[in-house]
């Protein structure tokens, strides 16, 4: 049975092999069962064909493990050290690969819980685990990728597609709806052809189609899904979202907590001459002949300098919340149904409705005093609004291919436009909600569908 950590090359090459550790166990366990049979331990060396010093070697550290003897009788066993293997392995997958916990933490693990008298727990032979589990993983995939391509059903895909720079400029392509990596490739540039040139082999392994890519305005991006790919591109929201929020949002959000900071030193001042007045009976006396006091020095200058820091705080905050829930508001423009209600959206209504939201920031923008980077940022992400408008009716048009290919009749047809697909919908979007807010999703999307099996309405369905 080989695993990993048995499977892992030597540090030094030239140092002689130490053994396969399931045979080691394994003739250790035949060692100990022939000493409790009265067998001088000469006698179990010549029989077992192991030197004797070895033998006593592997004896000598089983008898010093500061450990509970059964547990150490456990992981010194087959069955033992090959749960123990997997028991690493598995932490690797989960807290390193999957997780981001680091190998650290794996070393911090094995010695809690006392593994690392069974394991190396020191970080460069966890390292040495990792690299490993790594290339495993790369080698299942050269392996597994092709053969199950073989099988899998032709398949219309919307994929995500972005450029990354941490460690050099990689090409990335991930379909959404498994996550499965597409392509993750080093590049020397981002332009249609490079582009081109990493996912052409890429898709060839699979029996699929891209319809549809998501991404933000690269300009190489944009070229290769229009020109290679002939597919739809959909703008991605976060960077309409991400323009605004550097445009007005970041900015107010600075005002508004210097505006905060304002009204405590405010309130903080009247409550000193508030103390000062009860402790003394009077006012405090009047500055002399100098530079004047940056401070209130009555109590009606203080109260009046917290209540004017007071409505400006409130004014900011106002503004910023309008700004906030309009931001919002676009993402929730976005969607394909209307989660209120349930009924499909019409595009050119999604459209003045994002339209008006961004006129709103815009004002607000205009009204606070921002600069003209942040007029332009707004108008950066009002440029992809047709564009988001076209993706509605992409998708529309997508949807009503697929219907139509079932040959239904007109009833069924319209059920399925009307009722089946925008309650899939709903049910698909309350899965990214935490349990409480995907609920009042949830319940609709029942609604929905519950007339689709009453017999007397929809026999099809029932």
């Amino acid at each position: 049975m080989g695993t990993v950590i048995q499977d892992m090359p030597p540090i030094n090459p030239g140092s002689q092999p130490r053994g396969d550790r399931f045979e080691r166990a394994d003739l250790f366990e035949q060692y100990r069962e022939l000493r409790t049979q009265g067998v001088s331990e000469r006698q179990a060396a010549t029989e077992l064909k192991v030197p004797r010093t070895t033998l006593q070697a592997w004896r000598v550290w089983h008898d010093t493990l500061d450990i509970c003897p059964h547990v150490a009788d456990c992981f010194q066993s087959g069955p033992g050290m090959a749960f123990l293997h997997r028991l690493v392995v598995a932490f690797h997958m989960v807290c390193v690969e999957v997780g981001a916990c680091g190998i650290r933490l794996v070393c911090l693990f094995l010695n809690l819980t006392g593994l690392n008298r069974f394991v190396a727990a020191s970080y460069g032979a966890q390292q040495q685990i990792n690299v490993h589990i790594a290339q495993a993983i790369v080698d299942y995939d050269h392996t597994e990728t092709p053969r199950l391509a073989k099988a899998m059903p032709t398949k219309d895909l919307t994929v995500t597609q972005d450029e990354t720079v941490t460690g050099g400029l990689c090409l990335l392509t991930i379909d959404p709806d498994s996550t499965f990596i597409l392509l993750e490739q080093l590049a020397q540039a981002r332009d249609q052809a490079s582009w081109n040139d990493a996912m052409a082999p890429a898709l060839a392994k699979f029996n699929c189609r891209v319809i549809q890519s998501t991404s933000d305005e690269a300009p190489g991006l944009l070229a290769y899904v229009e020109h290679s790919l002939e597919a739809h591109h959909s703008p991605d929201v976060f960077h309409v979202q991400h323009e605004l929020v550097k445009a007005v949002s970041g900015p107010m959000a600075t005002k508004e907590r210097a505006a905060h900071k304002a009204v405590i030193e405010a309130q903080e001042q009247l409550q000193r001459l508030q103390t000062y007045q009860i402790s003394t009976g009077e006012a405090p006396d009047k500055r002399g002949p100098g530079r004047p006091s940056k401070e209130p020095v009555s109590l009606e200058q203080a109260q009046q300098a917290l209540e004017s820091a007071t409505e400006e705080h409130e004014r900011l905050a106002e503004q910023r919340a309008k700004v906030q829930q309009s931001i919002r508001d676009i993402g929730h423009d976005d969607h394909f149904v209307d989660l209120e209600r349930g009924v499909r959206r019409n595009g050119q209504l999604i459209a003045a409705d994002r339209q008006e939201h961004i006129d709103q920031i815009r004002t607000v923008a205009q009204q606070d005093g921002r600069s003209q980077s942040c007029l332009e940022r707004i108008a950066k992400a009002e440029r992809v609004v047709p564009k988001m408008q076209g993706t509605i009716a992409f998708v529309s048009r997508y949807v009503g291919q697929q219907v139509a290919q079932r040959d239904g009749t007109p009833p069924v047809s319209f059920a399925m436009h009307a009722k089946l697909i925008p309650s899939y919908y709903l049910d698909r979007v309350a899965e990214t909600r935490t349990v409480s807010d995907g609920e009042p999703l949830r319940e609709l999307a029942k609604r929905l569908r519950a007339p689709l099996f009453e017999p007397e309405h929809y026999p099809q369905f029932s």
